[in-house]
């Protein structure tokens, strides 16, 4: 009777996710996790969205990162349940794990791309480019790589501006927040990077075929 339940389960939540959606939200982990890794967290610029507001009330309240994360995180995918539907929600969980298991595969690799500490412009660049093409594809594929994203496309829906302008608005909030304790400079670079992964992300999502709208 337990094998049976589970089997059911187990078939209702691979339900909708097909080989092909698992490969690309694996390879959108890949490529944004690279990025961040290899680059955002190298040369230290600062995050939008939920993670720069877990370090903005880090830094000024003294909140645990770890319980302030996940606090983030479940409050937007319970406003996205509400908004997208369950189907989001299971595609959501399916990604966010794979951006954790592909956090995980980078940090125990040397870095892999050549140290852009001295060019904050080029890894502002690169690195957007890294985000957005990433969380582009998984986006594409109906979920989200965490809090960010959910809250992000639920804006997008509420508001029916674009997804780029949903992106911006939670980024630029906390980024200008963010100068309350971060130097202009790094800000700027910030900025640059949101700004131009904002872009990619509602541009893949936008070609034909997107799933974001799916509902269960």
């Amino acid at each position: 009777m337990f094998a049976q339940t589970l089997r059911r389960a187990c078939q209702r939540l691979a339900a909708g996710i097909t080989v092909q959606k698992l490969a690309f939200i694996l390879l959108g982990a890949a490529i944004c996790t690279f990025g961040i890794h290899n680059i955002h967290q190298r040369v230290g610029i600062t995050e939008g969205g939920v993670i720069g507001a877990m370090l903005l009330a880090e830094h000024w309240l003294g909140f645990s990162p770890s319980l302030l994360t996940s606090v983030l995180d479940v409050s937007c995918y319970l406003l996205a349940w509400r908004y997208l539907g369950g189907r989001f929600i299971k595609i959501s969980l399916l990604s966010t794990f794979s951006v954790s298991l592909f956090y995980k595969l980078w940090e125990h690799l040397p870095f892999l791309l050549p140290d852009l500490s001295a060019h904050p412009l080029a890894a502002a660049l690169l690195g957007g480019a890294f985000v957005g093409v990433g969380v582009g594809i998984i986006v594409r594929q109906g979920g989200s790589s965490g809090g960010d994203d959910a809250l992000a496309l639920v804006i997008s829906k509420v508001t029916r501006w674009r997804l780029a302008q949903a992106y911006l608005f939670t980024d630029l909030v906390v980024l200008g927040l963010s100068l309350s304790y971060i130097p202009l400079a790094n800000i700027l670079c910030s900025v640059i990077t949101v700004t131009l992964s904002s872009y990619l992300i509602d541009r893949i999502q936008a070609l034909p075929g997107a799933a974001v709208k799916e509902r269960a």
